[in-house]
Formats: C-alpha cells, sequence, structure tokens
C-alpha cells in the first residue's frame, strides 16, 4: 500500500515547512531545500527531522 495522494498533499518538511515529493521508487520523502530524504517504513513516513538522511550533493 501506498501513500496516498491526499496525504501527501498535506505533509511539509518538519524543519522548514516547505514542499516535499516522493522519490521515484516510493521508498521516502523528499525536501529539497533542506537536501533531507525522510525514509518510509511499513507504509508510515517516518517525518523526524533526527531520523532524516541528507542526500548526497
Amino acid at each position: 500500500m501506498a501513500i496516498s495522494k491526499d496525504l501527501l498533499d498535506i505533509l511539509a518538511c518538519p524543519k522548514c515547512k516547505g514542499d516535499i515529493y516522493l522519490t521515484d521508487k516510493e521508498d521516502g520523502l523528499i525536501c529539497d531545500a533542506c537536501k533531507l530524504l525522510y525514509e518510509i517504513r511499513d507504509d508510515i513516513p517516518i517525518m523526524l527531522i533526527d531520523e532524516a538522511k541528507p542526500l548526497d550533493a
């Protein structure tokens, strides 16, 4: 089960409150402004700043 479009529309980056979008593999959410990846585990987005992974430059 994937993340619903309605949920994606209301989610925002917890750090900058900016827009996020789904990765191509649908395994995480990306914030371009903060260069962070928020993983999706068991169909649940982990929206914790401390758990986010920095994107490679």
